[in-house]
């Protein structure tokens, strides 16, 4: 690798990643821990605040500031950025934001980048969906204080938490974060519109080895959430097939009995949701359910038909 390139590949490397040790460094380069030095000068002399880290091997982290030069982005990385751009327009809360940076990126974008970030701009339709605001402010804190392993407190349901961030999850149209609560000794998931005011405190914490994969693990707890109403469905139909009929389908929702029938739980703290994911199964089904929730989907039906609910049924209505 030449020199110039060279410097290029490094300049991306620690703008991908906080921090890195020159060993690292040289490794992904292929070079010696003396060049990486010698390239981290010619930074420096180019007006890349590169600091220098302490701790056991010492290292290196790119500053951010208002002097950073220009960002450095590859081809696939700019139409990565501006595909994301683009679909975040339809994300309560940051719309505008959203479209302002995609139209700041076209502009400095090169004629050959131009007309592929125009196509994808052009040929991508996003939908609005209902659902609570996304706090961008809020986003950036979590954001940041996952990145950096900072504590963060927050007001949440009346009760002020203190916790270690890991990772901000979407699922149901909203954001959750996955954190380990101190106070409880164990991992827990919040909802990110129901925050009040968070904030890094400026502390530290060593990260602890998470349970599982962040997405899956807010997903279980989803699933396995106290719902108001819950039912379980057999359905005639293979779990392949209903599995992307619903509006959701979360890990562990929809599991198969066998090659041609399949188990789905619905739970919801409202009763039209679950409504709405039987109407979508597509397929005749069994249900297990409390007399209360026949009770309330009868009560939907009869709205959707102007008529009144006939006598109570049994578990295992069709």
């Amino acid at each position: 690798m030449t020199m110039p390139g060279r410097m290029l590949r490094l300049l991306s490397l620690m703008q991908g990643r906080r921090d890195w040790t020159g060993p690292e460094l040289a490794e992904r380069l292929g070079v010696t821990d003396r060049t990486v030095r010698r390239d981290i000068e010619r930074l420096r002399e180019l007006g890349y605040p590169v600091d220098g880290t302490t701790g056991t091997a010492g290292g290196y982290r790119l500053a951010s500031g208002r002097d950073l030069p220009p960002l450095l982005l590859d081809d696939d990385e700019a139409v990565a950025v501006a595909v994301g751009l683009r679909t975040a327009a339809g994300v309560h809360g940051i719309e505008e934001s959203s479209t302002r940076a995609l139209a700041k990126l076209e502009q400095v974008l090169p004629a050959r980048l131009r007309h592929r970030i125009a196509a994808v701009r052009d040929a991508i339709a996003v939908m609005s969906v209902d659902g609570p605001r996304s706090d961008p402010a809020a986003l950036d804190v979590l954001a940041a204080a996952c990145r950096d392993h900072e504590l963060v407190a927050f007001t949440h349901r009346g009760r002020e938490r203190r916790v270690e961030p890991r990772s901000l999850v979407t699922a149901y149209r909203r954001w959750y974060l996955l954190a380990y609560d101190p106070a409880r000794d164990d991992w827990r998931t919040f909802r990110v519109d129901r925050m009040d005011s968070p904030r890094a405190t400026g502390r530290r914490f060593t990260p602890r080895d998470l349970p599982e994969d962040p997405a899956t693990y807010v997903a279980r707890s989803l699933t396995t959430a106290p719902y108001r109403y819950t039912c379980t469905a057999t359905v005639d139909a293979p779990a392949a097939v209903v599995r992307p009929r619903l509006v959701v389908a979360l890990p562990g929702r929809v599991e198969p009995v066998d090659d041609r029938t399949c188990r789905v739980r619905l739970g919801a703290n409202e009763i039209e949701p679950v409504a709405a994911d039987l109407l979508l199964l597509g397929a005749p089904y069994t249900l297990d359910a409390a007399p209360e929730v026949l009770a309330a989907l009868r009560e939907v039906g009869s709205g959707l038909t102007g008529r009144r609910p006939g006598p109570p049924g049994g578990s295992g209505s069709r």
